[in-house]
């Protein structure tokens, strides 16, 4: 590298250096590289920070030149401590937590070492840390700088799994015996969680439906909650009024909390350089195709399906959602993973393939905020995960949502009984179920009011993330100046 100017040695002593660090799944880094982005535009140098398994993954996914974009923006990799694999799949998720929480803080310890010794970059000023990766916050203990988490799930959510401490404290959880999932014990209502009247056991994110006290999960998730409020601020991928009293509520337990979602809006509103545009994080091949025929379709009048890119199902569960679509007569594209039914390929009969025959479109992964904004999409049926949960309020959709695990239960629960946007199906899948809540959605009364309100909340989204004013822009700059530019930390 050729020798700086004093102006430009100046310059990059001056620059702020963030270093973010995503939970190694795709659901996480998403929303993560729109935060990089976001703090990009605001001035920063970033360094992004994915597991190698992610960054070959990324690589491959994108093209081998697809990270060299920007001087200033760079991708840099540590171990995630699981053995050495080469698959294109999302690893398994309990013991990619477990991993990461005991495995990651050293080779990140000596990431963020070596930047600062290379005289290449400016000194990492601050972390943003994914909000279940907490080792970041004893690292940037370690090295005197600030810290914020970014909770990128639900507001809602995060209040859940805070529930799990109390619900050990009171013997609800671990349950007694496996019988907990089919004999009503699910319905039981919790009280004391004052902002979510009615909540059910069913409703809590889902690691608490174990008989082991051991449970990876639900013990991770504990150690997750007890280290997350000794950040110096929790960034959350919502917007106020959306998540108003559940906000207030966290703020009890929280050190300061700074919504700034839709975090796709907000990159939409403030950033315009093709280049950091072209920034992206999606660990799978996207099909243009998918919005091609899509332009070919009516307004309104096709039903999006995808399941994300973690859930799991069973053969019969797939062939039971493929005839539900099919036999409601709408025109649907749905996105099958190849490793959507659990240990084994996803594969569709052929005479469904053949009944559904250009009025639908089968794909293995798109672009989601695309096909979501896109006007032929007049339903979404999803898993509830909260980016696309955000991301159909963003387009102005409705859901029918079959939660998987996690807070993917509470979104839903949300969508439908507070902000009246979804309609959920039962577990157990069965055909008639969906072409009923398919048509309930695409045609009848219920559906309309529906729509008018995903409308409503979509002009939310965009007032919160209006750069003169909005809520979620105004606490974006907030926790740049409050947090992220802090010259040190309280030790």
């Amino acid at each position: 590298m050729g020798s700086l100017s004093k102006v430009d040695e100046e310059k990059q002593h001056q620059q702020p250096h963030a270093v973010l660090v995503p939970h190694p799944t795709q659901g996480h880094i998403s929303p993560m590289l729109k935060l990089a982005k976001l703090l990009h535009y605001k001035g920063f140098h970033i360094t992004f920070v994915n597991t190698e398994y992610n960054h070959r993954r990324l690589l491959k996914s994108r093209g081998p030149n697809s990270l060299d974009g920007l001087p200033d923006f760079h991708f840099r990799a540590i171990p995630d401590g699981l053995p050495p694999s080469d698959a294109n799949a999302t690893q398994h998720v309990s013991s990619l937590c477990y991993s990461t929480s005991h495995n990651c803080l050293a080779p990140f310890c000596n990431l963020i070492s070596e930047i600062n010794s290379s005289g290449d970059v400016p000194s990492v000023s601050c972390i943003i840390g994914d909000g279940i990766m907490t080792f970041t916050i004893f690292a940037a203990r370690q090295f005197g700088i600030p810290i914020a988490m970014f909770w990128t799930a639900s507001a809602c959510g995060c209040l859940g799994y805070m529930q799990y401490t109390k619900l050990i404290q009171q013997d609800f959880v671990p349950f007694k015996d496996e019988e907990f999932l089919t004999n009503g014990h699910l319905e039981t209502t919790i009280e004391w969680v004052s902002p979510m009247p009615k909540i059910r056991l069913r409703d809590i994110p889902s690691f608490i439906r174990t008989t082991d006290k051991n449970d990876i999960m639900l013990n991770f998730y504990i150690q997750q909650f007890e280290t997350l409020p000794q950040a110096n601020a929790i960034i959350i991928n919502t917007f106020d009024s959306l998540e108003h009293h559940v906000l207030e509520a966290l703020s009890t337990k929280f050190p300061p909390i700074y919504p700034i979602g839709p975090i796709n809006t907000l990159v939409a509103e403030l950033i315009h350089d093709e280049k950091v545009k072209d920034i992206h994080s999606n660990l799978w091949m996207e099909q243009s195709e998918c919005t091609k025929w899509l332009d070919s379709k009516k307004p309104n009048t096709v039903v999006y399906a995808n399941f994300g890119s973690n859930t799991t199902m069973s053969h019969h569960h797939l062939i039971e959602f493929a005839w539900g679509l099919a036999n409601s007569g709408k025109p649907f594209l749905w996105i099958v993973r190849p490793d959507l039914v659990e240990g084994e390929t996803a594969v569709l009969p052929a005479e469904f393939v053949a009944v559904t025959e250009g009025r639908g479109m089968l794909g293995n992964w798109c672009n989601q905020e695309e096909v979501l904004k896109h006007p032929a999409v007049g339903g979404f049926l999803t898993h509830s995960g909260w980016n696309s949960t955000l991301e159909s309020i963003v387009g102005g959709v409705a859901m029918i949502s079959w939660p998987f695990f996690s807070e993917q239960h509470m979104n839903s629960r949300y969508c439908e009984t507070e902000w009246g946007i979804g309609l959920e199906i039962g577990s157990d899948v069965k055909r008639e179920e969906v072409e009923k809540l398919v048509r309930q959605l695409m045609e009848g009364e219920k559906g309309e009011a529906m729509r008018e309100n995903a409308k409503e909340w979509k002009r939310k989204a965009e007032e919160a993330c209006n750069k003169i004013g909005g809520s979620s822009s105004t606490n974006l700059d907030r926790v740049i100046s409050d947090v992220l530019l802090m010259n040190s930390v309280q030790k």
